[in-house]
């Protein structure tokens, strides 16, 4: 199975977890950032994982307008998977955590937009942990971005 990982990454959080994922998928997997991207490119993959960090429960500016690019019906046949980089909720004041339930995850909404397109999700929408706004991942992250991408084989 051919499979391409497009993210965005600001501080290089959301990067090492694709590079984590690209490396669960092993084989033929391609891991590119979101502006080296060509999208009529994208037929030549069975699978396509997309990724971003969270901005106000939205992904980056360059992934919504990649996910817009994509012509309808584009991704018919394909399999496809979100993720996302975010802060664990649980840590955060009353305030925000009532906030991020209501805003919610930019994987969500990057699973929607891809199924939009045609694409079957392979997997439930993801979120990897950051601990602070600038990094570093939450200890264990890498692994568990690398076995969520070997369940999608199963």
């Amino acid at each position: 199975m051919k499979a391409v990982v497009i993210y965005d990454s600001v501080y290089g959080n959301t990067e090492k977890i694709a590079q984590a994922i690209g490396d669960g998928l092993a084989g033929d997997a391609k891991v590119v950032r979101v502006g080296d991207v060509n999208a009529s490119e994208l037929q030549a993959f069975d699978l396509l994982i997309v990724g971003s960090p969270v901005h106000g429960g939205r992904a980056t500016p360059a992934i919504e307008a990649l996910l817009q690019q994509l012509p309808a019906h584009s991704l018919e046949g394909k399999r496809v998977a979100a993720f996302d980089t975010r802060f664990e909720s649980e840590e955060q004041g009353i305030g925000l955590r009532i906030l991020m339930s209501v805003i919610r995850y930019a994987a969500e909404r990057i699973a929607k937009e891809l199924a939009k397109k045609g694409g079957r999700l392979a997997a439930e929408p993801e979120g990897f942990i950051v601990e602070q706004k600038e990094g570093p991942l939450k200890q264990g992250e890498l692994e568990r971005a690398s076995t969520w991408a070997k369940a999608m084989y199963a």
